[in-house]
């Protein structure tokens, strides 16, 4: 069966004992837990180290599964979400060593999926980047293998503002690129944390994908969004997507939920949907975040039931 989730990200303040039990209290059945390695990002929803990967030893894998155990909430799997490929070979490198590291974590904690970024260098284009993400990610992927672990990436062009223009921060936008990257990287544990949301923005279709690479659906990521369709006809395409489109709580932006979890249904998807709040509508206090994951989980359920 389906198990209804959230991204933990959007409780940075919360300790993970507080975060499990929020999601108990608003009737949540797992959590995607973020493990950055402890210290500061600029990025938003960045930086957050729910479980930290360079300390996990016996007494914190003890207290984590006492932790779902108690409120009957488990991990859906363990994110981290940097650019392993950036033309930044210091922040390439850090990225590489702790995704590594937090598969090596999912595997300790006797979980079985970890989901990131492929990264990329966005000054260049995809074919120019395409002989670092071999030389890079085939070794992540074996070392995935021998945990027996499930790598998802989530298909976010990171393409959002100047700092990422022209080419995004993200290599894995589109079934095109996906078809190339399973067909140069053949494993059972390389696979999709796939994200709706992203596909709308980008004008694809986000149900077809779900059919062609249903068994490549790792992890699903429930994010809607909406186009502002005047401002794009104003703008363009070619502007920073920023201007034109804005994240939103499911059922509030362009996403039919209600095909969307058809098709799930009907390619045999039973794993976990987590929710990821990047509404700025709701960002205002910890309340409203809060008050986010519950309207969430209220809409959600209609296709959920839990």
């Amino acid at each position: 069966m389906m198990n209804l989730g959230f991204v933990s990200a959007i409780l940075p303040e919360q300790t993970i004992e507080e975060v499990f039990q929020t999601a108990s209290s608003i009737g949540y059945d797992c959590v995607e837990v973020m493990c950055w390695p402890p210290g500061k990002s600029t990025r938003r929803y960045a930086g957050i180290t729910h479980i930290d990967a360079t300390q996990l030893d016996h007494a914190s894998v003890d207290h984590l599964n006492e932790l779902q155990e108690k409120y009957a909430v488990k991990i859906s799997g363990l994110g981290y979400y940097p650019n392993p490929l950036s033309c930044d070979s210091e922040e390439a490198k850090t990225a590489v060593e702790h995704i590594k590291l937090v598969i090596t974590a999912t595997a300790t904690l006797g979980l079985n999926r970890m989901n990131t970024f492929i990264g990329r260098d966005w000054t260049k284009s995809i074919d120019e980047n395409w002989p670092r993400f071999l030389e890079t990610w085939r070794p992540i992927i074996r070392h995935a293998e021998e945990k027996g672990v499930k790598v998802g990436i989530e298909n976010c062009p990171m393409l959002f503002t100047a700092d990422e223009w022209p080419g995004g921060k993200n290599l894995a936008i589109s079934p095109a690129i996906w078809e190339r990257m399973f067909s140069d990287i053949q494993s059972d544990h390389f696979g999709l944390n796939y994200d709706p949301s992203h596909m709308i923005f980008q004008q694809m279709d986000y149900l077809s994908p779900m059919r062609e690479f249903s068994d490549k659906l790792f992890h699903i990521h429930a994010k809607d969004v909406r186009v502002d369709v005047n401002h794009l006809d104003r703008v363009g395409i070619l502007a920073h997507p920023n201007e034109y489109h804005s994240p939103k709580l499911p059922g509030m932006g362009d996403v039919n939920w209600g095909q969307f979890f058809s098709v799930l249904t009907d390619v045999g998807y039973q794993g976990p949907v987590c929710v990821e709040v990047e509404d700025r509508a709701y960002e205002d206090s910890a309340a409203n975040r809060k008050l986010a994951l519950v309207q969430s989980k209220t809409y959600l359920r209609n296709f959920l039931p839990g």
